[in-house]
C-alpha cells in the first residue's frame, strides 16, 4: 500500500514539472516570436529603398511642381524631390492627388510624402511627419487687373465670391473671414475661375501668384492685391517617419553646396528660401 501511495506522489510530482516545463517553453516561444516581429518591422527608409521608388503626392502648382513641354514634372520642389531621391539610391515617381486626401493617401501608402508647397498648418505638423521648413509663402488675393484698386484689403473684398483650393492655407484663410466661396480641385482651376469670370476672385499661394499671373504670365489679365497672412512651406511624411531627418538632412547639404539656392534661382523662388 505505501508502494503504491508512493509510486502515485511520484507520478503527480512528474506530471506537475512537465506542465510547468511546457508552460515555460510557451512563453520563452511567444517572446521569442515578439522579438522576431518587432525587429522585423520595417522603417519607412527601408520601405523606400526596398521598393526602389520615392512617390511624392503633389498637384500642379507652379513654380513648385509643374509639367515641362515633353509632360515632365519640373519646379523647384520638383527637382528637389529628384535629387533627393537620387541620393537615397531610388528613383522618383510623382502622383497628382487630391490635395484634401493628402493625409489619407500618405497614410494608405499610396505615396510616401506630400511634396507640393505644403503649408505647415497645426493640421499638416499633428497628422505628418514634417520637414524643417524651406520656403516662405503668403496666401494672396487674386482679382481682375481692371480691379485691383478696388480690393485692397479684407473689408473690401467681404461681398466677392472666391474660387479656393479644397483642403489648402487658402481656403483656411477665406473661411475665417467668413466670406463665400467655392471649392475646387486645385490653385490652378482657382485661377481659371476668375478668369473665366465664374468666380470673382481667388486666394493661392503667393509663389504661384508670382509665377502665374501679372505681365508676361499665362494669366495677364489678373493681378493679385494683398495678403491674408503669412506662412511656411515643409514636406510631408508618415507619422514617426525617419525619412523626415533624412530631409532635414539632405536640405542642410545641399544649401551649404549651394544647389539648393541655384534650383531656387531657377525657379525664382530665392527670395523665399530659408536658411537651412
Amino acid at each position: 500500500m505505501k508502494k503504491l501511495i508512493s509510486m502515485g506522489l511520484t507520478l503527480a510530482m512528474i506530471l506537475s514539472l512537465a506542465a510547468c516545463g511546457g508552460s515555460g517553453s510557451k512563453t520563452e516561444e511567444n517572446k521569442e516570436t515578439k522579438t522576431e516581429n518587432t525587429s522585423s518591422k520595417q522603417t519607412d527608409m527601408e520601405y523606400v529603398k526596398e521598393k526602389g521608388t520615392l512617390v511624392v503626392g503633389i498637384t500642379d502648382f507652379e513654380p513648385m511642381d509643374y509639367k515641362d513641354e515633353n509632360d515632365e514634372w519640373i519646379g523647384f520642389d520638383a527637382d528637389m524631390a529628384k535629387a533627393f531621391a537620387e541620393s537615397l539610391g531610388v528613383d522618383v515617381e510623382f502622383v497628382e492627388i487630391d490635395w484634401d486626401n493628402k493625409i489619407m493617401e500618405l497614410d494608405g501608402k499610396t505615396i510616401d510624402c506630400v511634396w507640393n508647397g505644403m503649408t505647415l498648418t497645426d493640421e499638416v505638423t499633428s497628422s505628418m511627419e514634417c520637414s524643417n521648413a524651406y520656403c516662405n509663402n503668403a496666401q494672396v488675393v487674386i482679382v481682375p487687373a481692371d480691379k485691383k484698386d478696388q480690393y485692397q484689403d479684407a473689408d473690401s473684398i467681404s461681398g466677392l465670391t472666391f474660387a479656393v483650393e479644397s483642403g489648402s492655407a487658402g481656403e483656411a484663410a477665406i473661411s475665417d473671414l467668413g466670406i463665400n466661396y467655392t471649392s475646387v480641385k486645385s490653385q490652378a482651376d482657382a485661377l481659371m475661375e476668375v478668369a473665366a469670370g465664374t468666380s470673382d476672385a481667388a486666394v493661392i499661394d503667393s509663389l504661384m501668384a508670382a509665377a502665374m499671373v501679372g505681365e508676361g504670365t499665362g494669366y495677364e489679365n489678373l493681378a493679385y492685391t494683398f495678403g491674408l497672412n503669412s506662412e511656411e512651406y515643409g514636406v510631408g511624411f508618415r507619422k514617426g517617419s525617419d525619412l523626415a531627418k533624412a530631409l532635414n538632412d539632405f536640405f542642410s547639404s545641399s544649401y551649404a553646396d549651394g544647389s539648393m539656392m541655384e534650383c531656387a534661382e531657377k525657379y525664382g523662388v530665392q527670395a523665399a528660401l530659408i536658411e537651412q
